[in-house]
């Protein structure tokens, strides 16, 4: 990658050298919500790049809190990467269909909480690589069972407790990556039960500002559009966006520009706007 993308962004060109390569490991993350109306299981079994595995965003989480794609505990979690042939020295190449959607989250996950070193986000995604006429394959990859030793990073994650006091004190910045409709409550949220809004004193900072085409921004546009939405890259930041996924969009610009100071909200509106007890204002600002 030239100087100005990110570190955590590799290319289709480099991706495609490497296939085969024994300490390489492709994850198809891929997720999506209803009105996207696709869907990541049958895509992956129709076609993926040769030697991905399928993550489930849904099934390797904690399922004890009764919202979706919860952090797991590191036990859990080594565990379940293990019996996928994953170790934490490998190198991990994660992707999604649109390109700079659902792998950020993935990446934020073994990267940043878990502690795995060398992790990545394919640049352009899925839907790129195809529209590139790249090999695809059809046949499930079988990897031996591997021993991931994870550097749990509990720090990194915001519980919705500290994330009230977070609100009510104003201690840190609030980056929210839904769309500026949800935010304002000018649009609806996708999931039954939640109030439309955002916490007090967030700034919108939507997912969809970060790529074009599918490929993440360069470093100078990355720090363009977060300070152009408010927030002060010398301050620590909260991300926050509907269930916590896209969130780590913002967590990899961040990361990319070496802004270290920065925690998601693994909750985030999922269950801040189901609360009857969470303050939440409507409007731009």
């Amino acid at each position: 990658m030239t100087a100005e993308k990110s570190r955590f962004v590799v290319t289709a060109d480099w991706l495609q050298r490497e296939l085969g390569a024994q300490d390489l490991r492709i994850l198809d993350a891929s997720f999506y919500l209803p009105a996207q109306k696709r869907d990541a299981d049958a895509e992956y079994a129709s076609g993926h790049i040769p030697g991905a595995i399928r993550f489930d965003q849904d099934k390797i989480a904690d399922h004890s809190t009764g919202l979706p794609h919860m952090v797991p505990s590191p036990e859990f979690f080594a565990a379940e990467v293990g019996k996928l042939g994953i170790s934490e020295t490998d190198r991990i190449v994660i992707y999604d269909g649109p390109g700079v959607f659902a792998s950020p989250r993935v990446w934020w996950l073994f990267h940043v909480v878990m502690g795995a070193a060398n992790v990545f986000v394919l640049d352009g995604g899925l839907d790129g690589w195809k529209a590139e006429g790249r090999p695809l394959e059809t046949t499930l990859p079988a990897y031996a069972p591997a021993t991931f030793k994870p550097n749990f990073n509990a720090a990194r994650v915001v519980a919705f407790d500290e994330m009230r006091e977070i609100v009510d004190s104003g201690s840190s910045q609030i980056a929210d990556a839904r769309s500026a409709g949800r935010f304002a409550a000018t649009e609806p949220e996708p999931r039954e039960g939640m109030r439309s809004g955002h916490m007090p004193g967030a700034k919108s900072l939507p997912s969809g500002s970060f790529a074009v085409n599918g490929k993440f921004k360069s470093l100078p546009e990355l720090r363009e559009t977060i300070e152009n939405a408010g927030i002060d890259l010398e301050k620590p930041v909260v991300t926050t966006c509907g269930s916590g996924i896209t969130a780590a969009i913002i967590t990899l610009a961040l990361e990319s520009l070496g802004h270290g100071a920065n925690r998601l909200y693994d909750g985030s509106w999922s269950e801040w706007g189901s609360r009857p007890d969470t303050p939440i204002v409507t409007g731009k600002d």
